[in-house]
């Protein structure tokens, strides 16, 4: 690649062509020369390490983000071989659990997995909820807390930021944390770590009280044009966006021949009838909507 008559500081590679040049003389020293380096470019390390594709991609889910290798067992092995094997596995156990901080946080990312699972959350969320518990805990939050409110809290958070909607009632069934502890660390987390959550929309709400429900689209529609004359006049500020989008769904039901109790949808809305009866009485009144005389029959 080199000349006796370019200097090294005057030759230069031009990627386009795959040549190595001298800026002096103008000669082709070397051409066809293969680009060894990555197909991509990341002007900061988050972007480097995102579009890398070398090994194994990094897993939120696992405490060491699933880098660590495992020294696994061969079946053809001599009894001194698995003795000497099982020594090392030990070995690499106290190796990747540093403390019982870090035990903390196993048991935490653990408690995330169990959770999302009985919710049904997808795998972004399960990544949001891991990189919370992960700031959490490098922050110290953990220590002297219960981890099953603190986990409970961060997923709240991380459905909240994901725009999935899910209801503390719903978190606090499959937790043994109450909704006012949930509550309580929601607050705590947010304010620590200065976190942002959009305000829960009713629109939301409705697109998941109505896939619940299977409802039919004409009846989706209508759920949403009705939502959008209660938020131009108003009527829902500063109200429960839950009890709002149940009772657009009841009356919309009725409207439309459906036969749905208000027990039945303020379950699958996450609030009690009595809030759902609340709004929807308001809502009839303030939009003068007229409703079939039978309506009764489905309260």
């Amino acid at each position: 690649m080199s000349s006796s008559i370019c200097p090294q500081d005057k030759i230069i590679y031009d990627d386009q062509r795959g040549e190595y040049i001298c800026t002096e003389t103008g000669e082709v020293l070397e051409e066809k020369v293969i680009d060894q380096g990555a197909d991509w470019r990341a002007y900061t390390s988050e972007e480097e390490i995102k579009r890398s594709r070398v090994g194994s991609p990094i897993n939120q889910s696992v405490h060491d983000y699933g880098i660590t290798t495992y020294i696994s067992n061969r079946k053809t092995m001599s009894a001194e071989e698995r003795i000497k094997n099982m020594k090392l596995v030990q070995l690499q156990k106290k190796i990747r659990y540093h403390g019982s901080s870090e035990r903390m946080l196993i048991y935490g990312i653990q408690e995330i997995e169990r959770l999302s699972s009985l919710l049904n959350l997808p795998k972004n969320i399960k990544d949001e909820a891991s990189m919370i518990l992960r700031k959490v805990h490098e922050n110290g939050l953990m220590r002297g807390r219960r981890i099953e409110n603190i986990v409970a809290a961060i997923i709240y958070i991380a459905c909240r930021r994901m725009k999935m909607t899910r209801t503390l009632d719903e978190i606090s069934y499959y937790t043994n944390s109450s909704k006012t502890e949930i509550a309580k660390y929601y607050r705590f987390i947010l304010n620590t770590l200065n976190l942002d959550v959009p305000s829960n929309n009713i629109r939301d709400f409705l697109n998941r009280i109505s896939a619940t429900m299977d409802l039919d689209v004409e009846i989706i529609d209508t759920a949403l044009k009705l939502e959008e004359r209660i938020r131009e006049i108003g009527l829902s500020s500063g109200k429960d966006p839950k009890g709002i989008a149940g009772a657009i769904i009841y009356i919309v039901c009725i409207l439309n021949g459906k036969n749905k109790t208000q027990k039945e949808i303020s379950r699958v809305a996450g609030c009690t009838e009595i809030t759902l009866r609340n709004r929807y009485k308001e809502i009839i009144k303030e939009l003068d909507i007229k409703l079939p005389i039978n309506e009764k029959k489905s309260v």
